[in-house]
């Protein structure tokens, strides 16, 4: 049995990766030195370029976090207030609030139960005459079935964004995630793990989007600082820009501890009836910056819940990714008619038997163990 002083500190999901400690502050020594610490400065420049590369992109358009990223490509796409915009319910609050703040209608479709992306299928189903955008979101990092969304948006005439917050480095179809659809949008939050503190990034292979992206994230103002559209301060700042270049350096290794991670949580937890650890696409690269594993309490004879609670009797704060879904929240839940016009009932089903557990750098082959340690004793004591 494991003892409850395993963990005298919390184990988290999402710990910041550090990077090159030296090499940042050199970074940020530089624009101190230069008095350019926003607006554009040579470091968000470095890093527009870097990750554009990254993701094999004509354009990148650096800003303040995912969440406004995700409001200027709407909004760059074309999309007005009162459209509606299909997009899965299995995800982060983060991707329909965006959404609705802005004065778009969020549609939710269901996931498939394998992949836990939105099912093309399902999104058919859910077109109709108001229907103005799709969203897909690559979740923990996995993409989404880029190819079948892509060939529902252009069959009737609307774009289709890509929220791939999670999916930084991974691959689809052998090619960088990135480049898909109208726009997709990176998040570099703390906890994902390549990070700027907060930030974010469109990426989009569309001028016209790059364009007009960048225009609404600078105030509405133009290179000439004249202002020619309503635009927010969406800007990325050098501080920033400092810890996502120190941090892209690192990416390659940040992964390699990930993927040793996620093959030893698959070990540690082998043969466990009713749980297993969530995959990502074979043949293609992945991030493994989430760990997820799946009970289902049929099986298992034990509920996610109650392997949730003891994880953390020993510290190990694990978290139910997504839960619950985004269509049983506010404001959504208040209007079913308008949000969730058909049952999910994958959607629902997965809510209830996903649980995300620690990874990075914050955890090695022993903390791994202990923690699936902490699983096998709940599954046998239920």
């Amino acid at each position: 049995m494991v003892k409850k002083s395993m963990f005298s500190n919390p184990l988290h999901v999402g710990r910041p990766n550090v990077g090159d400690r030296d090499r940042f502050l050199e970074r940020i020594n530089g624009a101190l030195d230069r008095l350019w610490l926003a607006n554009n400065g040579p470091l968000v420049r470095e890093f527009e370029a870097r990750v554009a590369e990254m993701a094999g992109t004509e354009h990148c358009v650096p800003v303040a976090n995912a969440t406004t990223g995700i409001q200027i490509a709407a909004k760059a796409a074309g999309l007005q207030p009162g459209d509606e915009v299909i997009v899965p319910s299995f995800t982060s609050p983060a991707t329909p609030h965006a959404l609705q703040w802005v004065g778009l209608v969020p549609v939710f479709c269901d996931v498939e139960a394998k992949t836990a992306n939105a099912d093309p299928e399902h999104v058919e189903q859910l077109i109709g005459p108001k229907t103005r955008a799709i969203v897909g979101v690559h979740v923990f990092g996995r993409p989404c079935e880029i190819d079948q969304l892509s060939k529902l948006a252009e069959w009737h005439g609307i774009p289709v964004l890509f929220d791939a917050a999670q999916a930084v480095g991974c691959t689809y179809k052998g090619k960088p995630v990135g480049g898909f659809g109208s726009a997709e949008i990176f998040s570099f939050h703390a906890t994902k793990y390549v990070n700027s503190f907060e930030g974010g990034a469109i990426v989009t292979n569309d001028e016209r989007i790059a364009s007009q992206a960048r225009v609404m994230r600078n105030l509405g103002l133009d290179d000439n600082r004249e202002t020619v559209a309503c635009g927010i301060n969406g800007r990325m700042t050098e501080a920033a820009a400092a810890m996502g270049l120190t941090s892209l350096e690192a990416m390659e290794a940040f992964m390699e501890i990930n993927r040793d991670n996620h093959e030893s949580y698959r070990d540690g937890l082998a043969g466990l009836p009713g749980v297993k650890v969530y995959e990502q696409a074979d043949e293609e690269r992945a991030n493994h910056q989430y760990v997820v594993i799946e009970v289902d309490a049929a099986t298992a004879g034990i509920h996610r819940d109650a392997v949730q609670a003891a994880l953390t009797e020993h510290n190990v704060l694990a978290r139910p990714y997504f839960h619950p879904g985004c269509h049983m929240i506010d404001p959504y839940r208040e209007r079913p008619d308008v949000h969730t016009p058909l049952p999910l009932p994958r959607t629902e089903a997965l809510c209830e038997r996903v649980l995300s557990l620690p990874t990075g750098t914050a955890v090695g082959p022993a903390e791994i163990a202990a923690v699936c340690e902490i699983i096998r004793d709940a599954c046998a004591g239920a």
